[in-house]
């Protein structure tokens, strides 16, 4: 018997629970097996094209453990580090855990379903349209922090909807617990992506402003607080003894993808899947037009509050990804009730050729389908221009340890390899040894933070700069070779120039200008 079932509401109380749909003893498995099927596809095309750029730093990063980066939290480069080194070189053991995050965030999804009264039908709605998504399918592809941000942000908005729920009921341990816990979603979720923090202050002042707000007076409430503080609280002092570089990092890159302000709101409607808009409008919706479910309006208006911030702030359009699942959730449950009205064998016809074409779409947008030669001009580089960073690696390396051979080995032996952002670097530093190449240097955010080259390396193996860009730090530029992934595919590494250049000052005197965030 669920809470809401065995405790009646508080006298007075408004917006309780529906008590349908609750109880916790009954099977998810229609659920459960959406997720295992969106598991087993993520990990069949995890080995498709190579590594991105992301994925090969945050294993350097790893292996250089810290309470934090310029750019990211410690857990995601900690995590793909020991993986990495599970099995060296394997794509689908890296990207393994992004599988098992994505997979676990539809069922969470389909949970948030239940806990707003969805019967097996509404928890299938949910977990079917959170796997055949967009954005789901895309960050559960690669190893990246916006995977681990999108199921802590999903398991935090279910913890508050069963703490507001017990608050209705008068469960004041289960509330306290659930407080708690999600205190703990919090501190741990911002040690893989910041971004949660956010979340969950908004979601809390909402709460204040709108209800139901005696949850925020009580001790589990309190706990929570502290236990989010404690963990996140390493990477929260690292970051404020370096000067707070994320922010910086912030800043470079806002609205640097998905066409900025103007994209922005467009992209919303493509995130999740252009045909499973009604879904997610229908949650923004139902805690409006469904009385049993008033107190759960801070789900929308926390969505909203921070889709504003990230507006105006010229944040990212993915950014607003983590909330998805948990509209989709509240949304599945009307949903259902219109497929039930009408002519309803029609209506459920037209839902399964929905969720069907998302997923074909989401998955030729976000998954390795396309072939290599085919992505230039696709509709996957254009929604998802990422995927464009996992082509050309290996031809990167060779061309530049080709490079590398070709400089007379009196020279060689006083030249360092320095290059224009992390991607490079992580490359060279991972594949590199195999083929002949030294240590790779960059200036670049968490490379920022680690050695310069030696001062007595006169010469300088330049990538990432065209010969106008080397000045006025490197002199006497010669180009040895130029980058091409042979799939005429425009990456950011196709066409560079390999150049060799002068080191007119030591590294020690022009490091700190050659140091960049972005």
């Amino acid at each position: 018997m669920s809470l809401a079932q065995g405790r009646p509401a508080r006298r007075g109380h408004r917006g309780s629970w529906p008590a349908g749909g609750l109880d916790g003893s009954r099977s998810s498995g229609p659920a459960a097996a959406v997720a295992a099927v969106q598991f087993a596809v993520l990990a069949a095309f995890s080995g498709g094209y190579g590594y991105h750029r992301d994925e090969m730093y945050f294993i350097v990063s790893g292996g250089h453990p810290a309470w934090g980066y310029p750019d990211q939290p410690p857990l995601v480069p900690l995590l793909a580090w020991l993986v990495h080194h599970l099995d060296p070189g394997s794509l689908v053991v890296l990207r393994l855990p992004s599988a098992v995050a994505c997979a676990a965030t539809t069922l969470v999804a389909s949970l948030i379903a239940r806990e707003v009264g969805a019967d097996r039908r509404g928890e299938l709605v949910a977990a079917a349209c959170t796997a055949v998504s967009g954005f789901a399918l895309a960050v559960g592809h690669i190893v990246s922090t916006t995977t681990f941000d999108l199921l802590s942000t999903t398991v935090l908005l279910w913890l508050l909807l069963r703490a507001v729920r017990h608050d209705s009921t008068g469960a004041a341990r289960a509330r306290n617990r659930d407080l708690v816990l999600a205190g703990v979603t919090a501190g741990v979720g911002c040690q893989f992506k910041p971004q949660v923090a956010l979340v969950a202050v908004v979601a809390v002042i909402v709460l204040a402003a709108v209800g139901p707000r005696t949850m925020l007076r009580t001790r589990g409430f309190a706990v929570g607080v502290v236990a989010a503080v404690v963990i996140a609280g390493p990477y929260v002092v690292w970051q404020a003894v370096h000067g707070w570089p994320q922010l910086t990092v912030a800043g470079n890159v806002a609205g640097s993808a998905e066409g900025g302000r103007v994209g922005f709101l467009p992209f919303q409607l493509v995130m999740v899947s252009p045909v499973l808009v009604p879904v997610w409008i229908a949650g923004l919706v139902a805690p409006w037009r469904r009385p049993g479910l008033r107190t759960a309006r801070f789900v929308p208006l926390t969505y909203a509050v921070l889709a504003v911030v990230y507006l105006l702030g010229d944040g990212k359009a993915y950014y607003l990804a983590g909330v998805y699942p948990a509209l989709l959730g509240l949304g599945a449950t009307s949903t259902v009730e219109w497929l039930r009205r009408g002519r309803s064998m029609l209506r459920h016809a037209l839902l399964i050729v929905a969720v069907a074409v998302s997923a074909l779409i989401s998955a030729g947008v976000a998954l390795p389908v396309v072939p290599q030669r085919s992505l230039q001009g696709s509709l996957a580089m254009a929604l998802n221009p990422d995927i464009g960073e996992e082509v050309g690696w290996p031809r990167f390396t060779t061309a530049v340890a080709a490079a590398w051979r070709s400089i007379p080995p009196a020279r060689r032996s006083a030249t360092a390899v320095f290059t224009g952002n992390y991607g490079e670097a992580s490359d060279i530093n991972l594949f590199g040894a195999a083929h002949g190449l030294p240590h790779a240097y960059s200036g670049q955010n968490a490379y920022s933070e680690w050695p310069s080259p030696p001062d007595h390396d006169t010469s300088v193996l330049l990538l990432g700069y065209e010969g106008s860009e080397a000045a006025p730090y490197f002199t006497g530029c010669a180009t040895l070779a130029r980058i091409d992934n042979g799939d005429h595919l425009d990456n950011q590494e196709q066409g560079m120039p390999v150049l060799l250049c002068r080191v007119p000052r030591p590294w020690s005197a022009i490091w700190r200008d050659v140091r960049h965030y972005d």
